[in-house]
């Protein structure tokens, strides 16, 4: 299928979900950890209609909870800890707000890969990994501010979550970049469910990521699924939470069969735990 009639399916797709998600509220709120790969809950000054908050190049979620406007940021793993600045436009005047963001440092883990070119990947390699970069930048950049989205995130499978995310990772005694999901592990074929609602906006098989997927739930809220044995949507899809998108498997870089779950936030990869109702 082309981008054009890509763009074509997820539009008609998006009036079903719209009538969805305006009946929807953001009660519940994700927990707030203001440090590098957290998320910071700010209040936002008074304002008949919606600020625009951006943080970096990236717009931010902005929900009305209790009756004032909240923006919701993700902090970038590689964020410097300290004074940060949001930019606002409030009633088309534009301001500046700063919040702070704390320091934390995560571990190091040494993996080994059998697979040398999952480590040094060759020329041609290296062109398949850009082209799937800005396949996974353009799922995870784009912002539908008519969706409204749940910010409790149901867990996607049945297994054990680790607490491997923002891991600094070693292959074969190579530093690589530090490690932005959460893995769960599970047997070959486990069921993968949706978190929430939403719509499913890329998918394939990637170099590193194996057989993923990648799901927007509006206003800058995505979440992705790496490693999988099987996917059972396509491009365009409506998901509701619970649906089974697909099966754990261990494609791509893995040393095993599991999960491999991201949440984005305006283009943030932060902690999934921060948004998961494990009850």
């Amino acid at each position: 299928m082309t981008p054009n009639n890509h763009c074509a399916l997820i539009g008609k797709s998006l009036v079903s979900l719209l009538l969805l998600a305006l009946s929807t509220t953001a009660d519940a709120l994700p927990k707030e950890n203001r440090v590098p790969g957290g998320i910071a809950l700010i209040e936002l000054p008074s304002s008949d209609s919606a600020p625009q908050v951006n943080f970096g190049n990236y717009r931010v979620t902005v929900i009305k909870h209790e009756q004032k406007w909240l923006a919701l940021v993700g902090i970038p793993l590689a964020t410097t800890p300290g004074t940060q600045q949001l930019k606002l436009t409030i009633n088309n005047q534009p301001s500046e707000l700063s919040f702070m963001v704390n320091d934390k440092q995560y571990r190091t883990e040494q993996l080994t890969i059998t697979n040398e070119r999952q480590v040094n990947p060759n020329e041609e390699d290296m062109k398949r990994i850009e082209a799937e970069s800005a396949r996974t930048e353009s799922a995870l950049s784009r912002y539908i501010d008519s969706l409204i989205p749940d910010l409790k995130l149901s867990m996607p499978i049945q297994g054990k979550p680790s607490d491997t995310f923002g891991f600094r990772r070693t292959f074969n005694g190579e530093a690589r970049s530090p490690h932005t999901g959460m893995d769960i592990a599970a047997p070959t074929g486990t069921p993968i469910h949706a978190p929430a609602d939403g719509i499913v906006t890329e998918a394939g098989n990637f170099f590193f990521n194996g057989n993923t997927l990648f799901i927007d739930h509006g206003s800058g809220l995505a979440t992705m699924y790496c490693h999988l044995s099987r996917t059972d949507v396509k491009v365009g899809q409506i998901v509701k939470r619970g649906e089974v998108i697909g099966l754990v498997g261990a494609t791509g870089r893995v040393t095993g069969p599991h999960l491999h779950f991201g949440v984005s936030l305006n283009r943030a990869m932060v902690d999934p735990s921060l948004f998961l109702d494990q009850k």
